[in-house]
């Protein structure tokens, strides 16, 4: 068996974050990515991600059926490709709160409040236009303006502000709150992953081996310590190696917990029904799952002047052509180019991200409305309901059971109820009333009730594809990892990605997963172990 210094299970954006450091250092990685190489043009131009979300570049992760959706389940894609969900995101940079960080602290993570991690953030971004006190601009992800915006996204910048909701030229700053264009982790018109900035840095070096296509099936482990990792291969074949000093963990929100639940790490009822020998009795692993849900409002323009059939056709030549040129054009932006960020309950800070697409968007087995028109999703920032990631069976290949428990307060149904309060009254400001036609759904009337804005929050609610806490951070019964991401009671185990967030951050996840990635190779070359 093969051993290396570490192993690192899952090769997105927190994994090629890790690897990238450990590499730099002198140690022997090996690093285990579950889909293909980021080897395909449409994962590297900004424009054409919708197109990779779908293939099998993604785990199309699929929730049973939800009782705040009306009983119908929500798909959740994630990243399967090296850079994870930075390679098939839509690359919209966003921190989330100062105040969220402060929480996980105040929740028993300690060293990860918002002073603790804004050097971090800072240290990681090289930013194309914003610097100190708030942005870095020598670090190693690439944050920059998109080189395209779209007439439908000035026109819903401008009617957001008539609407009462601030601008802002940075979401990232002093204040969340406001409306504006989001950066991007783009560069010079191409997509920014971690897989493109952190690990194309240290790839080829002979300390780092990359397996692709490695479904992972146990992490080992022995007298209670993990000590290696055990795989499938392309070809179906069994494969293990050795890590001596550790194994890091980072297979996401719904991944992570599956990995260590089929290594007999989790709640040991739960993995005894399953007839997986119990390493680790932790209850808390996969539990506390909390995902941003959103619901769409759209608008029908008066003219043709959306993205549909820009994909098709001589448009579709043209702008190939303009980026294959000019790194320009239609291509070069991430679709979703503008948003903002809005306290609709007065509790003092954003309850509510809006996302703006120029176009009429549809979920998976839901087609989007016909014609010509603009979506503008609001979703909960910080929702109060909780679900949990569990296994099927003891089968790798089997799927998770996932129980999102989407809309499963009160409370989170009232939040995107008033999200889409706002949302309304944007689309019916002056600078989109002049181009929109008619509200298509919720509904065409300006008074529509809050009944029906509930029902239709139940009906379209979906996933923003940020699920975490799984692996929840901190050190009560319920927690999975400490505040330096080891695992409770199994030494040499760390897990570093979205699910050791103890609360969602009130924003886009792929930032966060970054600085967490940062956070945790602090630790392993700080203490040398």
């Amino acid at each position: 068996m093969q051993g290396y210094d570490y192993i690192v299970i899952g090769g997105g954006s927190a994994g090629c974050v890790i690897t990238q450091r450990l590499v730099a250092a002198g140690k022997g990685v090996l690093l285990l990515e579950a889909g293909k190489p980021d080897n395909h043009p449409f994962v590297h131009i900004p424009g054409t991600f919708v197109r990779v979300i779908g293939s099998h570049r993604t785990w199309m992760y699929k929730s049973e059926d939800e009782p705040g959706l009306k009983g119908r389940p929500m798909h959740v894609p994630q990243g399967r490709t090296l850079g994870g969900g930075s390679s098939v995101n839509a690359m919209i940079y966003i921190r989330g709160q100062h105040a969220d960080y402060d929480h996980w602290a105040a929740q028993g993570a300690e060293g990860w409040a918002w002073e603790d991690v804004l050097p971090v953030f800072i240290r990681a971004e090289a930013n194309q236009r914003l610097a100190a006190p708030w942005h870095g601009t020598e670090g190693m992800l690439r944050v920059s303006d998109t080189r395209y915006r779209h007439p439908l996204s000035y026109a819903f910048i401008r009617a957001a502000q008539e609407a009462g909701v601030p601008y802002t030229d940075d979401f990232n700053g002093a204040r969340q709150e406001g409306a504006g264009f989001f950066q991007t982790t783009t560069m010079e018109g191409r997509r920014g992953s971690t897989a493109a900035t952190y690990l194309a840095a240290v790839r080829g070096r002979p300390n780092l081996t990359i397996r692709t296509e490695a479904m992972i099936e146990a992490i080992l482990v022995e007298n209670g310590a993990a000590t290696g990792v055990r795989w499938r291969g392309p070809d179906g074949g069994t494969q293990q190696a050795e890590a001596r000093e550790e194994v890091i963990l980072c297979a996401g929100g719904i991944g992570s917990p599956k990995v260590l639940q089929l290594s007999g790490i989790g709640p040991a009822a739960h993995l005894a029904e399953h007839g997986i020998t119990v390493r680790r009795d932790l209850p808390g692993v996969g539990e506390n799952y909390q995902d941003h849900i959103s619901a769409s409002v759209y608008g029908q323009t008066r003219e043709a002047v959306s993205l549909l059939g820009h994909d098709r056709g001589w448009r579709s030549i043209r702008h190939g052509l303009e980026y294959i040129l000019t790194r320009s054009g239609l291509l070069s932006s991430n679709i979703v180019e503008a948003g903002a960020f809005v306290d609709t309950s007065g509790c003092g800070r954003p309850d509510v991200q809006i996302h703006l697409t120029p176009t009429l968007v549809g979920d998976v087995h839901r087609a989007a409305p016909a014609g010509h028109g603009i979506t503008i999703n609001p979703c909960i920032l910080r929702p109060t309901s909780r679900g949990s990631v569990r296994l099927r069976s003891a089968r790798v290949q089997d799927p998770v059971v996932l129980r999102a428990n989407a809309l499963g307060t009160e409370q989170d149904l009232a939040t995107l109820v008033r999200g889409l309060k706002l949302s309304r009254r944007i689309l019916r400001a002056p600078s989109l009333a002049k181009v929109i036609e008619r509200e298509i759904l919720p509904s065409p009337a300006d008074d529509a009730p809050d009944e029906v804005l509930a029902d239709h929050a139940r009906t379209v609610g979906k996933t923003v594809f940020h699920p975490v806490g799984t692996c929840r951070m901190g050190r009560d019964a319920m927690a999975v990892v400490d505040p330096q991401l080891r695992v409770h009671g199994v030494p040499r185990l760390r897990v570093a990605d979205a699910s050791v967030m103890p609360t969602l951050v009130s924003g886009n996840t792929n930032a966060a997963a970054v600085m967490i990635g940062q956070r945790c190779a602090d630790f392993l070359l700080r203490s040398g172990a």
